[in-house]
């Protein structure tokens, strides 16, 4: 089986998320997909406070090695169990999910285009482009609704690491990118281009 792996990458809140899910519910089974969220590297033995106060968003919080090591058996035909991170208390959870490979895989996160080596094991690169203000609102939004943060401590990490490391690692990572998407799946002119190459991909397979 030939996999096609595709990268979309962007910053926090662009759209990344929701032009992923709207591919995988046009192809289906023919899609999977590996959050780099997920390779967030796990800490024994820290505090919720000492853990809230790391720096997530520089690519040495990431376990990009397990990722590629994942990757390269997906390519290879093998199924892989990737791991589970829980935003809730910042940390790696205990669970697993469990990834067959696919014609098509999908590899999302914020620094997925920083590393070469993850970075050249893609077939087509994708980055979600939109407004600052219009990010920093929706991360608001996700992290006190979906991941029991306090505004204060959104708008802190914000300004302290979210911000600084987005425009020392992943704004620069665009130029690594083929297609730069505006808005992400909001955006139907490129997701109708990106869902007509997938498909293309899908029938020479056949």
């Amino acid at each position: 089986m030939e996999m096609m792996v595709i990268g979309i990458a962007g910053g926090t809140g662009s759209g990344k998320t929701t032009l992923t899910n709207r591919l995988k519910e046009y192809f289906r089974d023919d899609v999977s997909v590996v959050y780099h969220d997920n390779y967030y590297k796990a800490h024994e033995g820290m505090s919720y406070e000492e853990l809230s106060k790391l720096n997530y968003d520089h690519p040495d919080a990431f376990d990009t090695e397990l990722l590629i090591e994942h990757l390269a058996k997906l390519r290879a035909g093998e199924a892989v169990d990737c791991p589970v991170y829980d935003f809730t208390v910042h940390n790696r959870s205990d669970r697993t999910i469990h990834v067959e490979p696919s014609r098509v895989l999908i590899i999302e996160g914020i620094l997925i285009f920083q590393n070469p080596a993850l970075r050249d094991m893609m077939d087509i690169k994708i980055f979600v482009d939109t407004d600052a203000d219009v990010r920093l609102l929706r991360r608001i939004s996700r992290d006190v609704k979906e991941r029991d943060r306090s505004l204060d401590s959104v708008v802190t990490q914000y300004l302290s690491t979210v911000k600084p490391m987005h425009e020392q690692f992943v704004e620069p990572s665009k130029r690594a990118a083929d297609i730069i998407v505006l808005e992400g799946g909001r955006n139907e002119v490129a997701l109708d281009m990106i869902i007509q190459r997938v498909r293309r991909h899908l029938d020479s397979t056949n």
